[in-house]
């Protein structure tokens, strides 16, 4: 007889698989993706809506052995929104004490403060054009850690110049990696690096580099 795992020990798992990174600091490192369903915002140039219904509810253990079997110590939690599941915490945990080096990607709309000390969080904030920025919760840059990543996707010059002064108003560069990242065919990248040289912005441009490896309608992260 199948025993039956308590709600409060499952996660709702869209999908599990090795790739590399293609995105951060971490970018062109072999990592294992753990993509977590739902997301409570609806951004405009969003790229993985398939996250929003679906994925199939796992226990934490069986995702960590599943990740442990391929092999590999980089592992990044995303999504959807991967904190709008409460036990992503508790997941991230798990990874942790069996040594992996954990990455949580999340939009800055949810409180991290849980988020335990020693995974390296990459918080997005949502320009404009995204049509989520008034979701952004700005005291969560008070919470973030050293080594914490702080990335922008942006669609426009309207959104860069938000991002620019957002950067510029908290202090960004100079407390955390800053990242500017192109909404893929939506914003030519060598604008936002004439831009970027033109106001000496000490952030850096980054492509997604899975959409230049594989089609761009494959599913990224």
């Amino acid at each position: 007889m199948d025993i039956e795992i308590p709600i409060d020990e499952r996660l709702r798992v869209i999908e599990v698989y090795a790739s590399v990174q293609g995105e951060s600091t971490w970018a062109g490192l072999p990592c294992v993706f753990i993509r977590l369903a739902g997301c409570n915002l609806r951004c405009s140039w969003c790229d993985s809506e398939f996250t929003f219904t679906g994925g199939e509810y796992r226990a934490i253990a069986d995702v960590v052995r599943e990740v442990a079997a391929l092999g590999i110590s980089l592992v990044e939690v995303t999504g959807g929104e991967p904190l709008a599941q409460r036990q992503a915490i508790a997941l991230v945990e798990a990874l942790m004490e069996e040594d992996f080096t954990v990455l949580i990607e999340t939009s800055g709309s949810i409180d991290i403060s849980d988020v335990p000390e020693g995974a390296h969080i990459i918080m997005d904030l949502k320009p404009p054009d995204s049509g989520e920025v008034a979701a952004n919760r700005m005291d969560n840059l008070d919470i973030l850690r050293s080594g914490d990543e702080v990335k922008f996707v942006l669609a426009s010059r309207r959104d860069y110049e938000w991002s620019r002064d957002v950067v510029r108003q908290h202090e960004l560069s100079s407390r955390f990696v800053v990242l500017f990242s192109t909404a893929f065919g939506l914003l030519d990248p060598a604008l936002v690096s004439d831009w970027l040289c033109e106001d000496k912005l000490a952030v850096r441009l980054q492509l997604q580099m899975h959409k230049y490896i594989w089609p761009p309608e494959a599913r990224g992260v």
